[in-house]
């Protein structure tokens, strides 16, 4: 469940922090892995994030925190367009049956190996 965001233009770091319930490190690591987090830095160079930052922040903290992705699983997730329609838990089963698939098709293919060379040492 995320938190109401607060009606507001620009939100501080530690607001963010507070909002997301992760230290501030953590965003500005986020800030140079996910190009979708782009605060704004006015000539204070204090860090400025809008709406749609907090909200990919919700999103990063529920795939890495909720769902078990990894970062790189995360930007994957993200940089493919599915968004948070799409169950990641159906991801993971489909992409598994493609992996078993490719897995049988291979060893079919081995064994297509091994009955052509027992073919070869009878005659």
């Amino acid at each position: 469940m995320t938190p109401e965001i607060p009606d507001k233009l620009y939100f501080k770091i530690g607001e963010v922090s507070k909002l997301a319930g992760v230290a501030t490190h953590v965003l500005r690591y986020w800030e140079s892995e996910f190009p979708g987090i782009s605060p704004k830095r006015p000539h204070s160079q204090q860090r400025l994030y809008r709406r749609g930052d907090v909200e990919m922040i919700f999103t990063i903290k529920t795939l890495l925190h909720e769902q078990g992705y990894t970062i790189a699983g995360a930007k994957k997730f993200l940089g493919s367009g599915h968004g948070m329609e799409r169950k990641p838990e159906l991801m993971e089963v489909e992409d598994a049956a493609r992996c078993l698939a490719r897995i049988k098709d291979g060893l079919r293919e081995m064994e297509a190996i091994l009955i052509a060379g027992n073919h070869t040492k009878r005659t």
